[in-house]
């Protein structure tokens, strides 16, 4: 518990509910100042593809090796490659954005007991955020696709996030990739009979928010496609 938080802790013990706001008041100026430091260096970065995945995943597990291959290829196409900054998937992602010499950039998060940043981020391209929404705003404001590696919850969370806002058309529509049939299909599977068919609560049109694909050369292609078809340019 950081010093402020104790703080708050022990004025809610108090029941000083004038102290507590106060706090609330002055914490929003933290945040105000993250989006502030991070959209100044965003704007600068250029085009870029977010890999999302799991921080657990280890080096000699399928899934790294498809990420750095990924995002090697992203480079090679003029992308440069956002992360969150941390271990597993997301290292992978910025060890191949630096093997293909194109901008890797890591969005880390600062955690009580993780995550330390990957060393494979451009020594000015790294941001480090308190806040989780903050953060998921630059990914979403700052990336022309995302690619969705196998991970966990917070992988979850930002597929869906992106798929919702493209949904209520609050952000413009940019590809998502599924990265492994594997281990998407229990999902897709679930989404599309429970959720399409039998309760009615997505729409058909709502499937094709997102492709799932196996191999780094069709993920890289549903981005290309995407960008030749609709010759939109960077969202910022």
């Amino acid at each position: 518990m950081t010093p402020a938080e104790d703080k708050v802790a022990q004025a809610f013990k108090k029941k000083n509910w004038n102290e507590i706001k106060s706090e609330d008041s002055w914490r929003v100026f933290k945040i105000i100042s993250e989006f502030v430091e991070g959209f100044e260096k965003m704007a600068k970065i250029g085009p870029c593809v977010s890999i999302f995945g799991s921080a657990r995943t280890k080096p000699e597990n399928k899934y790294y090796q498809l990420a750095e291959e990924i995002a090697f290829k992203l480079t090679q196409s003029g992308y440069g490659v956002i992360t969150g900054g941390g271990p597993g998937i997301m290292e992978a992602g910025n060890k191949g954005a630096q093997k293909g010499k194109g901008s890797s950039v890591g969005i880390n998060i600062e955690l009580p007991f993780e995550q330390v940043h990957n060393p494979y981020i451009d020594f000015d391209k790294l941001i480090s955020f308190n806040h989780f929404f903050v953060r998921k705003v630059m990914f979403m404001k700052y990336s022309q696709g995302f690619i969705v590696m196998p991970g966990g919850f917070g992988t979850l969370d930002e597929l869906f996030e992106a798929v919702t806002l493209i949904q209520t058309e609050k952000i413009g529509k940019f590809p998502i990739v599924l990265v492994g049939k594997d281990y998407w299909s229990g999902l897709i599977e679930w989404v599309t009979k429970v959720m399409l068919h039998e309760e009615k609560n997505i729409s058909e049109t709502d499937m094709q928010l997102f492709s799932v694909v196996d191999t780094a050369e069709e993920a890289v292609d549903v981005i290309d496609k995407f960008y030749t078809k609709f010759l939109l340019s960077p969202n910022f």
